[in-house]
């Protein structure tokens, strides 16, 4: 099941950079899709937390 509708989740961005945004369904989260900024959303409760504080930062 999707974390969010697919409507939603096309005009959705990174906060940070603007770019697209994709799904990681295991890790409940909304992953940036720009190599260089990569931020890891939350989604809670079916909601997108884009909040950059709130985002994790992957490891490299």
């Amino acid at each position: 099941m999707p974390l969010v509708e697919a409507a939603l989740l096309e005009i959705l961005a990174c906060p940070v950079c603007h770019a697209p945004l994709r799904e990681d369904e295991d890790h409940s989260e909304l992953i940036c899709t720009d190599a260089g900024c990569g931020l890891a959303y939350p989604v809670r409760d079916g909601v997108p937390v884009l909040l950059e504080d709130e985002a994790r930062r992957p490891a490299r």
